[in-house]
């Protein structure tokens, strides 16, 4: 089923059944608390309703049509497709009053050894403690630790090697948290490279990250000399 601009159903579809796939699309995705697959909103319209289960298809263009109805009366909501589901997020210029709004509260804060080690197993899953500590020169017990506890890593199974060491690999939340759809739009490493040796680059980040209170003025001008204490890692 194609969808039109400007939220307009197309002539010849269920005109009663696609408004109201967009209001339960919407309920449902302002609702959850994680990005939500349309396979889920499917099965809980016909559960609920008894009708026909809508396909996934039919789920994209009811998203579709409420963004371009955003668009259109310039609201400050979009729906993002975000670790294979959908999530309902605000449009960048709005960001300044919310980070007054939530000014007072921290922010959850990944260590330079928790970000190393989040990337290894990123662009290595399914990959094991003793490969993570190869790449990164150091133990990386505490750090796959911290990464389990904030359920950004996860046990995905046991290596065939000696001793059947564990599998970890990223989880959807480790999507969610960097605007992924999937792993594929993870940059390869040759762009990775590219990007941190671009000075332009390195100052937007700074300043991004001093935005977003992840790192001040003093640290905004100094280059790692060498691995942080993992104990101490937030």
């Amino acid at each position: 089923m194609e969808h039109m601009p400007n939220g307009v159903v197309e002539d010849g579809e269920d005109v009663p059944r696609a408004r109201s796939l967009e209001r339960v699309c919407e309920a449902m995705i302002f609702a959850a608390d994680e990005p939500l697959p349309a396979r889920r909103i499917a099965d809980v319209y016909a559960e609920v309703t008894g009708l026909p289960r809508p396909s996934e298809e039919e789920i994209a263009a009811a998203v579709a049509r409420l963004n371009a109805a955003y668009e259109d009366t310039e609201r400050t909501l979009r729906i993002h497709t975000w670790a294979g589901g959908f999530r309902m997020a605000t449009v960048p210029e709005v960001a300044p009053f919310l980070r007054a709004l939530f000014a007072g509260q921290q922010p959850r804060r990944l260590s330079r050894s928790l970000m190393e080690t989040l990337a290894v197993v990123a662009y290595r899953q399914p990959t094991t403690k003793p490969e993570v500590d190869y790449v990164r020169g150091v133990d990386s017990d505490y750090a796959l630790r911290r990464l389990l506890e904030l359920n950004l890593v996860d046990v995905v199974g046991r290596s065939e090697a000696v001793g059947r060491p564990l599998l970890y690999g990223t989880t959807p939340a480790f999507l969610e948290q960097f605007g992924l759809r999937s792993l594929d739009e993870l940059p390869n490493l040759r762009e990775v490279e590219e990007l941190l040796n671009d000075p332009a680059f390195n100052r937007e980040r700074a300043r991004l990250l001093m935005e977003k209170g992840l790192l001040d003025g003093a640290e905004a001008g100094q280059t790692p000399t060498g691995e942080k204490d993992e104990a101490s890692d937030a």
